[in-house]
């Protein structure tokens, strides 16, 4: 039985056994905690915490309702009530109506469990072991103490008809994770963010960086936490999904805008070795006139030995800031790998020694660390950042793994028992998950003391909540290239944004290619580029990736250039080259939703379900999804032209099953064929395109194909009207670059559609930016018509259209 025994400014409710403590944080959140003790920790507030939730202010703004056995806190989007006899909690919608519920046998568990801590004393034996994930290092002499007392805790909930997604991105390729379990844990291939949304238009956000697992079976429907202080999680309100989203940027931070070129076709492999291979390749993509907006230098640009080391090895890259100077003058961005972990005694690791900054390995670094972070970037400074360098690629962010070896890949549970035993060795059991949070806040925090310049992009492997906020992308690991792998990440990509991350991205055509003895080397296609299997699987992967936050290339045992499948006039060449193009003319499109996902919490991939929620029948489409507001994109995964061995197939139909979610009206991109929703159709795929559709409504603008971003600073843009709907799109624009935007030196131009009266009206751009143009012109295209008008800066313009074609 509980009792209420504070009101103001936050609820508190007493049991014999526990304390329960409800506040608002905000109008659409309230804050949920419980501990076994008798007071609550206090706000840790010391320099090495990097906090989920940046504001846990209590919002004053609440009504408390006491009848009978049942305590309500109701905000203006939502109410949550608590069942008094047992503590159960019922959360509700503005109207009362409820949105899921505990079990009314009280749904919050505490068990209390020891914490142990390993105190290394810096002496005895290390192990090295030279892995497909890097140099690893384990080892060193420790006593084990007993660091303080902690829980296990648990959160059981009743859900109903709908459809749930979130927790980060994994391997299973689960979309709707109705039915299905998750362990969160950090490994390569697994990227966890402790959240969960309906779509029902409510979610939840667990402040907890350890183990945690998500169960909704036979067992039960809950969320289990294995190390807590104190049960701490947040009920977000909507009333629909972006409202959530919104929330969850409320209060984990805003996403930064990243610089323009991020937004184009980006070139990597494992990897190039010189300074004059990476200008080779730049130098031939502007041969060719392929669009190519970066390049990516992988692995070991350091001195051999010195693995981890932040510098360039002279040898290989003699002048890094005349290459540097080269890749900006032909218009590529350089994005370099680093390393948390270090060996071989170069000068980075010996410094971190000298200070205390290194964990018991003797190799990673203490992200957790203020000082050992501000020194970590130090040396990236100095070591790279300092030749011109654009974007950082954090690899092995976890960054400890147990299980990257042998044929046969361990059972879930025998694979989450030794990483994550490999990861509390030498960190806390309720803080390791967040290492990659703390590590990306070093980066970025550095970086932008060092130069307002320049946008830090960091390409992470790992992920957490509140992670977007330090310019941080996330891929997902070292996948293999087979059309299994490629369906499956389809969802776990959506499922990563879905849990409010908004920047995921993967590795177009798949890491290992070829296969191999050891149980992560499953990729089908042992001659890579050579086989025409698997150039017609690239071929769809780059297709997939062209409608990812990042579009990235990259892998092992085949190189990905576009010359490497074929010649201009072949099909996989002219394939590729047509989606690399697409991605270029879209990028308008795709910096004015960066632009809304800075500002207005958006985001850029979103499931089906989460996008027509009134729509069942769209929750478990897993090959579809949303790529901003207006397009819907239908990925090809499965082989129509060639199996493995260039083995050609007879009678394969160059078509796939699309669903048109109801609610909408959509337009065959390629054709502008107008589909009423809610019904399915069989659309064309042959290799040279994928279905893709448009939202009836929408106002798509659509640039030239550039080479690279800013080869015409302010080209002539088009504006696809698609009608039978009135349609607005707020079109965003800025240097490219530079945290200017944050002090307002950008523009936006709002254009509405209003499809009683067929007419568009190009509304006054506000705001300004170094360099903006006075005018601009458009191209507007509504079916087969189009008119071109000049718009003069301040200027509002409405063009009339007699009749809608198309």
């Amino acid at each position: 039985m509980y009792q209420l025994i504070q009101r103001q400014p936050e609820l508190i409710l007493q049991s014999p056994d526990t304390l329960l403590r409800l506040y608002p944080v905000h109008e659409r959140a309230v804050r949920i905690t419980m501990t076994g003790r008798d007071h609550f920790l206090p706000e840790p507030e010391h320099e090495n915490l990097t906090p989920v939730v940046l504001n846990k202010t209590p919002f004053p703004d609440y009504v408390l309702r006491e009848e009978g056995q049942t305590v309500t806190l109701k905000l203006k989007y939502c109410a949550v009530s608590v069942c008094l006899e047992t503590g159960a909690i019922a959360y509700q919608d503005s109207t009362g109506m409820l949105l899921t519920q505990e079990p009314q046998r009280g749904g919050k568990h505490l068990v209390e469990t020891r914490v142990l801590r390993n105190i290394f004393t810096g002496e005895g034996e290390l192990v090295q072991r030279q892995s497909a994930d890097g140099v690893k290092v384990t080892g060193g002499e420790y006593e084990t103490v007993l660091d303080r007392m902690a829980y296990q805790a648990k959160v059981e909930f009743i859900f109903g008809e709908e459809g749930l997604y979130g927790f980060g991105s994994h391997e299973e390729g689960y979309g709707n994770l109705r039915g299905k379990s998750r362990q969160l844990y950090q490994q390569n291939m697994k990227a966890c963010v402790p959240s969960f949304v309906s779509t029902k238009g409510y979610g939840f956000l667990f402040d907890c960086r350890s183990l945690m697992t998500f169960e909704d079976n036979a067992y039960g429907s809950y969320v289990w936490m294995d190390t807590v202080d104190e049960l701490d999680y947040y009920f977000l309100a909507g009333p629909d999904y972006p409202s959530v989203l919104r929330t969850y940027r409320d209060l984990t931070g805003a996403a930064p805008m990243l610089p323009k070129w991020a937004f184009g076709y980006g070139q990597s492999k494992e990897r190039y070795q010189t300074a004059a291979e990476l200008i080779e390749i730049v130098e031939e993509y502007r041969r060719r006139k392929i669009p190519l907006s970066f390049i990516v230098q992988d692995w070991q640009t350091w001195e051999e030995g010195k693995w981890g080391q932040k510098s360039f090895d002279r040898s290989r890259y003699p002048d890094p800031a005349a290459m540097t100077r080269r890749l900006h003058e032909l218009g590529a961005a350089l994005m370099l790998s680093i390393w948390p972990n270090m060996n071989g005694m170069g000068e980075n690791q010996q410094e971190m020694l000298e200070h205390g900054y290194m964990l018991g390995n003797r190799s990673t670094y203490n992200a957790f660390s203020k000082a050992a972070r501000d020194l970590y970037w130090k040396q990236a400074d100095e070591g790279i950042f300092q030749y011109g360098v654009d974007a950082w690629w954090c690899d092995c962010t976890e960054p400890f793994e147990a299980d990257w070896s042998g044929t046969l890949r361990l059972e879930p549970h025998e694979r989450l028992k030794r990483n994550v035993e490999a990861a509390k060795k030498y960190l806390d059991d309720g803080e390791w998950t967040a290492y990659s949070l703390c590590h990306s806040r070093g980066i970025y925090e550095g970086q932008r003391k060092t130069s307002e310049e320049k946008r830090v992009v960091n390409l992470t492997r790992s992920s957490f909540a509140g992670q977007h906020r330090y310019g941080a992308l996330t891929w997902s690991g070292d996948i293999g290239a087979n059309w299994e792998t490629l369906a499956r990440q389809i969802p776990e990509g959506l499922n990563f944004c879905a849990s409010g991350e908004p920047f995921w991205s993967l590795d177009i055509g798949a890491f290992f290619v070829s296969p191999g003895n050891e149980w992560f080397r499953c990729g089908e296609y042992p001659h890579g580029c050579e086989d025409l299997g698997y150039r017609e699987l690239y071929t769809r992967w780059l297709q997939f990736g062209t409608f990812l936050p990042m579009m990235r290339s990259h892998g092992a045992d085949t190189p990905r250039e576009i010359w490497r499948f074929g010649e201009p006039g072949t099909p996989f060449y002219d394939a590729i080259a047509k989606f690399i193009r697409l991605r270029m003319e879209l990028l308008p499109y795709l910096y004015s939703q960066a632009a809304a996902v800075s500002m207005k919490g958006d985001t850029f991939l979103m499931p089906l379900g989460l996008a027509f929620p009134s729509d069942p029948a769209s929750f478990d489409v897993t090959d579809q999804f949303m790529f901003g507001p207006s397009m819907m994109v239908c990925p090809v995964t499965r082989p129509m032209y060639y199996e493995a061995g260039s083995k050609p197939l007879e009678g394969v139909p160059k078509s796939r099953a699309v669903y048109l979610p109801a609610g909408s009206g959509w337009y065959d991109f390629w054709t502008g064929e107008f589909h009423y929703g809610g019904r399915s159709v069989e659309a064309e795929a042959p290799l040279e395109r994928i279905p893709l559709y448009v939202k009836a409504g929408s106002i798509l603008p659509l640039g030239p194909v550039l080479e690279y971003p800013g080869q015409a600073p302010h080209p002539e843009l088009t504006l696809r009207v698609y009608p039978r709907k009135d349609g607005n799109f707020d079109l965003y624009d800025d240097e490219g670059d530079s945290y200017r935007y944050e002090k307002g030196m950008y523009s936006l131009t709002p254009v509405h559609w209003d499809d009683r009266r067929r007419t568009l009206t190009i509304g006054r751009r506000e705001g300004c930016y170094p360099g903006m143009p006075q005018s601009q012109v458009f191209h507007i295209v509504l079916g087969k018509m189009e008119k071109t008008i000049l718009v003069e800066h301040g200027e509002e313009i409405q063009i009339s259209f007699d009749s809608l074609l198309g």
